[in-house]
């Protein structure tokens, strides 16, 4: 006699419930209540049934909510009462395909506590195996092919499991039970080491050469998750300096991999979160205030006041890092500088026996290239600025049924997204569309999602800028509706899709370049805007950029064309540069000759780098304005006269009182920094009082400059505004696509 009733009851889940150890889990949880059914995998994410007593089918829909994998996201939850059934025992089904469904695919993710313990035990039958994973961890987007995503769908396939590995597959009760990339040194990938003309060891040898020829100096590519990185000791100034040399990478910094937050906390300082994050199972390298003296190489990051640093997260830089062999490696992109990271064994001879001595491969393909993603902690919270392994392609919940859209992004810093049903889902970083390697990146990986997500765009949206790659792209595929976005609308739509705000906001969009609605090129925007429309009510005062591009990598003409538009004769520190090319500036200047007007506010803090004399030529993006928020000296709240009049900002009584004081260059570049600050929180107590807004969202490039945005945060707070940043998307270009994603599916509705 049944006790209480019997219900049969149908879930459909949504959400990253594949390759993170979902159905083994939802096995053990109907065992663990008595329940019959199933559960499989399909195209549109995970499928459960259960039947049993009432109390105990309510309990495991409890549990199957509260207590799911930790690496599993769910999503929406669809449930159906169905009659009952009879079954008599649990049991999980081969996956389907249902036509039309997706299903969100996972990130890589790093080596769990588990699989490393298996890695250092020499009882295990994978010590020191460098592809140890299971379910918890591993490779994910970057090795599917197809999904649902089982292993014929991956670049496992043609890896044949042993007995033992295959046994633990097909158990239910094994945490490598249906662990894809599962494998052993009896039937898995392994290693090789190669000089530029044949190998030279595999397998453990390998890595233990690989070991000695990094302590020896040696510069190497090594094949890891989503391409190949260069490494080499980090300690070592002569191996650091020909690795600049040969990546034609003069001062930008590099990464550092460590084997410990104790090793790191040797060379850079850190706070709980920053720990919290390092060694967290997405691994990104993290930006950190380095310590003054410490035995990394000074050529790591010249100048720089922070270093990015990361933690293993793959059984193979463990094995690297085996025994304290090394303080810290350099851990960088395989690529010469603008290039995408070569990802493919075929490429070594090509694209990188030029920038490495030996070469550590491995013949487990990559299917989908993912670079190291990069975050900054800011009020206790990690902050994307670049946004790739460990975080793409998951998805962005965003609260409305989205039309089927692709959005191309920006010209640097490129990502695309698309949307579907609820999601908007981001590709990983691709770097800037600047080159055809990149635009094939660009295309294979558009290719690879479209499929993934079953995404057909009813529409393309774009950045104005007609000379945009993306632009141009977009307006080249035929039959699908083009939507132009304007780039600073996009930012601030971006910010609000992340934070899910529905309503009319006002949005301070502050970067180097935008295409206005006007042909001129914007970056210091005052928006009033919604998903639809965007009104512009205030902006920096225009001034005109001498000599376009050339600009960006040589600030010394911002600062030039400020102190022109000043009324001020130059600066001292401008004296560096030679008369001839200042005389030619100031003609341009004169005549308006090869100039185009900006209200960027990146030209603005260039400027102020070369007024200063702290940077009067860049080698890389942003490199002016890093060091100009470097030098900033802390706890100060002076600040200079600036003026807001007729929807202008207008900073010459700004660059007239830095050009006057004397004071040290710490104190005139926080001063600095507190007026733009200040004249921020004004912008938006006008907006207020015209509008009644109180919610301020903050985008773009410039913002990654955390003095800037604590102290604009901390204004706007402190005058009753609700205050918006950016996280799990970048504030620069890298954000791009999510707001023109967002406006493209609201206009098309």
């Amino acid at each position: 006699m049944r006790l209480s009733p019997f219900l049969r009851r149908r879930f459909q889940i949504g959400g990253i419930v594949q390759g993170v150890g979902f159905r083994p889990w939802v096995y053990q949880l109907a065992q663990r209540h008595g329940l019959g059914g199933y559960v499989f995998n399909s195209t549109a994410g995970v499928t459960i049934e259960v039947e049993g007593p009432a109390e105990a089918v309510n309990r495991f829909d409890a549990a199957l909510r509260s207590e799911a994998p930790p690496l599993a996201e769910l999503g929406q939850i669809r449930v159906e009462s169905l009659e009952p059934f009879g079954y008599e025992a649990f049991t999980i089904r081969d996956s389907e395909d249902a036509a039309g469904e997706f299903v969100l695919v996972p990130p890589d993710i790093a080596t769990c506590p588990d699989c490393l313990a298996d890695l250092r035990d020499p009882a295990n039958r994978r010590y020191r195996y460098p592809f140890t994973n299971c379910t918890n961890c591993g490779p994910r987007y970057s090795i599917i092919q197809e999904i649902p995503y089982d292993r014929p769908n991956t670049t496992m396939a043609g890896f044949r499991q042993c007995p033992d590995c295959e046994r633990e597959y097909r158990s239910p009760g094994d945490r490598r039970f249906h662990a894809q990339p599962n494998a052993c040194p009896a039937c898995g990938p392994w290693v090789e080491l190669w000089d530029r003309e044949r190998m030279l060891a595999e397998r453990a040898e390998a890595i233990d050469r690989t070991r000695q020829l990094l302590r020896d100096g040696a510069i190497l590519a090594i094949k890891g998750v989503g391409g190949f990185h260069l490494a080499c000791d980090a300690t070592n100034d002569a191996a650091v300096r020909s690795l600049r040399q040969r990546k034609l990478r003069s001062a930008k910094p590099f990464a550092l991999m460590a084997s410990s937050i104790e090793k790191i906390a040797e060379f850079c300082e850190t706070c709980p979160e920053e720990r919290a994050v390092l060694s967290g199972a997405r691994r990104p390298i993290v930006l950190l205030a380095r310590r003054p003296v410490s035995r990394i190489s000074p050529e790591v990051a010249p100048g720089a006041p922070t270093l990015g640093v990361m933690l293993p997260y793959t059984p193979l830089h463990h094995l690297l890092f085996e025994g304290g062999a090394f303080d810290a490696l350099v851990m960088t992109s395989a690529n010469l500088s603008e290039e995408p990271i070569a990802y493919r064994n075929e490429e070594v001879a090509a694209r990188l026996h030029p920038l490495a001595d030996y070469f550590l491969l491995h013949n487990r393909p990559i299917q989908t290239r993912v670079d190291d993603s990069v975050v900054r902690v800011f009020e206790g919270r990690e902050r994307l600025l670049r946004r790739a392994r460990g975080y793409a392609p998951r998805p962005i919940e965003l609260g409305f049924a989205a039309q089927e859209v692709l959005a191309c992004g920006g010209e640097l810093k490129n990502t695309f997204c698309l949307t579907k049903q609820h999601y908007a889902i981001l590709s990983q970083h691709m770097g800037d569309l600047e080159n055809l390697e990149t635009l094939e990146f660009f295309e294979e990986t558009l290719d690879h999602m479209r499929r993934f997500f079953r995404v057909t765009p009813r529409a393309v949206a774009h950045d104005l800028h007609p000379q945009y790659m993306t632009t141009r792209l977009a307006l080249a595929m035929p039959g699908i509706e083009k939507i132009g976005v304007q780039h600073h609308h996009a930012h601030i739509a971006a910010c609000m899709a992340e934070n899910g705000l529905r309503e009319t906001v006002i949005g301070v969009a502050l970067d180097g370049t935008g295409y206005g609605t006007d042909g001129q090129i914007w970056g210091g925007e005052f928006l009033v805007c919604d998903y639809l429309n965007f009104e512009r009510r205030f902006h920096l005062r225009y001034v005109p950029l001498p000599g376009g591009d050339t600009a960006i990598r040589q600030p010394w003409r911002s600062a030039m064309s400020y102190f022109e538009d000043a009324g001020l004769p130059g600066a001292p520190a401008l004296e560096a540069v030679p008369e001839a090319q200042r005389r030619v500036v100031a003609a341009m200047l004169a005549g308006r000759v090869n100039t185009v007007d900006t209200s960027s506010c990146g030209r603005l803090f260039d400027a102020v780098s070369a007024l200063l004399g702290i940077r009067l030529e860049t080698t890389y993006e942003g490199q002016a304005a890093i060091e100009l928020e470097a030098a900033a000296a802390a706890g100060i709240d002076e600040r200079y006269p600036y003026s807001i009049d007729a929807g202008t900002i207008d900073f010459r009584e700004t660059i007239r009182a830095i050009v006057r004081d004397e004071s040290a260059r710490a104190l005139r570049s926080a001063r600095f920094h507190n007026t733009v600050s200040a004249a921020i929180a004004e912008a938006c107590r006008r907006i207020r009082a015209a509008d009644g807004l109180d919610v301020v969202c903050l985008s773009g490039g410039t913002f990654q400059n955390v003095y800037l945005l604590s102290h604009a945060a901390q204004l706007l707070r402190a005058a009753g505004f609700r205050v918006f940043t950016h996280a799990i998307v970048p504030p620069n270009d890298g954000g791009l696509s999510l707001g023109q994603a967002v406006i493209a599916s609201n206009r098309l509705r």
